[in-house]
């Protein structure tokens, strides 16, 4: 695995894996980083390019002097996709990784061969939304980035999942501890001023990938599956008995259901190259 990093307005580290030539840019949510997807490179490495970065305010990617926003991040997406030279990719995203592929869709539609949106949404933050994040916000300011981490991260599962899988629970929350408060705000506040981006998949020329956790806390499944009528193309999974978090609680069948994407993607391609 290659380690880079781009410097610029704000930075990017990112990791190069893989042994196929078709790109795929994994980019992962709030609270987390790159190892999130750990499972899902080690399905994918043997048949495709990875591209996997920490976003700004992760890891030793560093947030800039100008403001953080989802747009921002899609940009040092793009810069990162122009360093290595990639024309166009499948894009992943989960959570507000998925916000960030939704703004590179709007931005870069042309740089996508398809995407992909992993407990995430198009929909903008509904007022109840946007005051939950202020009031977390206040916990941050008050009680730090770690509390929040550690009361906030057990939310985004199942209850099953706590219960028979607190090691990885708890492993997440350590991961958690690299986070700042200033950080997590600035993740906040560039999720609560994003825009509606449902006209995006209405739009979109590309297959899009949805999976959904049936309870799902974080993003409304109701709200999700009723997105899946927007695309022209479009791939959906709901999962049950898993919540937020597919790459940790149901680890095969994301896997199993991205390889198929994956698959009907590439027989899609060859049939519109064969018929032009």
């Amino acid at each position: 695995m290659l380690q880079k990093r781009l410097e610029g307005n704000h930075s990017l580290s990112y990791s190069i894996t893989g042994k196929g030539n078709q790109p795929i840019v994994l980019i992962h949510g709030f609270g987390e980083d790159s190892r999130i997807w750990k499972q899902q490179i080690s399905f994918l490495e043997n048949d495709y390019r990875l591209f996997v970065p920490d976003l700004p305010g992760t890891g030793q990617s560093a947030i800039g002097k100008s403001e953080l926003s989802i747009e921002s991040m899609a940009e040092v997406i793009k810069q990162m996709m122009d360093e290595e030279k990639i024309d166009e990719c499948m894009m992943l995203g989960h959570s507000m990784g998925g916000y960030v592929t939704l703004a590179f869709a709007e931005l870069y539609p042309e740089r996508l061969t398809a995407y992909g949106l992993i407990h995430s949404t198009a929909y903008a933050d509904n007022e109840e939304k946007k005051a939950a994040r202020e009031k977390s916000i206040l916990f941050i300011k008050e009680h730090g980035a770690a509390e929040f981490m550690k009361t906030t991260i057990p939310n985004l599962f199942s209850q099953r999942f706590n219960r028979e899988h607190k090691d990885v629970v708890d492993e997440l929350i350590a991961q958690g501890n690299q986070f700042t408060a200033d950080t997590l705000i600035a993740y906040y506040r560039a999720m609560i001023n994003r825009p509606n981006r449902s006209h995006i998949l209405q739009k979109t020329t590309v297959p899009v990938l949805f999976f959904i956790g049936e309870e799902d806390k974080a993003v409304n499944p109701a709200d999700a599956l009723a997105q899946t009528a927007l695309p022209t193309v479009c791939m959906a999974k709901l999962a049950p008995g898993i919540a937020h978090m597919g790459m940790l609680e149901a680890t095969t069948e994301l896997n199993l259901t991205i390889g198929e994407f994956c698959k009907t993607v590439n027989d899609l391609t060859t049939v519109t190259t064969t018929t032009k």
